[in-house]
């Protein structure tokens, strides 16, 4: 239980690096940004994979078929939408909307994986979760009243439909991948993160190609094909891959299988933490003290959420008369 925390800590800090990415290079595209990342991790991952053939080769076509489905709900599709909203909204924003997903996953694995994992009952989440969503909405609070910069109704809420977007699609790859890992326990974590750096590659080339012709058209004047200050784009773009989606990844797998899935759900608040953190230093301020009082409580509700232990389903024995 503790390693497993840790790990998920360890995953949470690397992950919250993503929402200072798009800041840094707001003059990118997030179909650019997304695609890039991602084409990095490939990259990263074809001399891992030759180290790990051997490994690599257990996998069978259905397997395969999933790294593929996992990473591009979890990674490109996710990363594409939020990129964008961080653009269109700020990232204190989007990084509040994501924190939801504390919220989403416990619901949706006890709801899902109760049979496999044990069911907590609704009475003893509802107070951790109660506390994770006023912890944030102190921090909405907090945020919108510092005013949106550029705002527009039609930028603003397009942002937030595509944040949106990212925790359907973030949901649906905690849920899916931690129950791949905990179905087979046999298969190496860091094998299983290979195979979806891996699968990333090919996709992400093609999608890289797209970004490239599409912005030929639509901005001709953007310096192709690695943009206006191309050694900065470069340099990000393979430091997110290696820390936010390599390392982190790897960190999240072994938490998933030492951790049941209604627990493993409120640790993702670990990123939110995290990316906030990295805001205000982006920032150089402190955040103010309703931030601070949300951030307690979702801390809080998290320590709430994992002492509280799920109740495995009763096994009856055919062979029991009494059954």
């Amino acid at each position: 239980m503790i390693s497993g925390v840790l790990y998920a800590l360890l995953a949470g800090m690397l992950w919250g690096l993503i929402f200072v990415g798009p800041l840094l290079v707001p003059d990118y595209p997030a179909a650019l940004q997304s695609t890039g990342r991602y084409l990095a991790l490939g990259l990263i991952a074809l001399p891992l994979a030759w180290l790990g053939r051997q490994r690599l080769r257990t996998l069978s076509r259905r397997d395969w078929s999933d790294a593929l489905a996992l990473t591009m709900m979890g990674n490109l599709i996710y990363y594409v939408c939020l990129a964008s909203a961080i653009q269109r909204t700020g990232a204190p924003v989007s990084t509040m909307i994501i924190a939801t997903l504390p919220v989403v996953i416990p619901i949706c694995a006890n709801l899902l994986y109760s049979q496999r994992d044990g069911k907590l009952s609704w009475a003893r989440l509802a107070p951790a979760l109660l506390c994770i969503t006023a912890g944030l909405v102190c921090v909405n609070i907090a945020e919108l009243r510092g005013g949106l910069p550029d705002f527009s109704w039609w930028r603003y809420g397009s942002g937030i439909a595509l944040v949106l977007v990212s925790v359907g699609c973030w949901a649906w790859y905690a849920l899916r991948n931690a129950r791949w890992l905990r179905e087979n326990p046999d298969k190496n974590p860091m094998m299983w993160a290979t195979a979806q750096a891996l699968v990333t590659l090919p996709v992400s080339l093609a999608g890289y190609a797209a970004a490239c012709l599409w912005l030929n058209i639509q901005q001709p004047e953007f310096p192709q094909p690695f943009g206006p200050r191309p050694w900065v784009f470069i340099g990000l773009m393979f430091a997110i891959a290696v820390l936010c989606s390599w390392v982190g990844a790897l960190c999240w797998n072994v938490a998933s299988q030492r951790l049941p899935t209604v627990i493993l759900g409120p640790l993702i608040v670990f990123e939110t933490l995290a990316g906030l953190l990295y805001t205000f230093m982006l920032r150089q301020s402190m955040p103010p003290g309703l931030t601070l009082c949300g951030i307690a409580l979702l801390v809080i509700g998290v320590v709430m959420a994992v002492r509280a232990k799920p109740t495995k389903p009763a096994v009856i024995s055919l062979s029991d008369p009494s059954s």
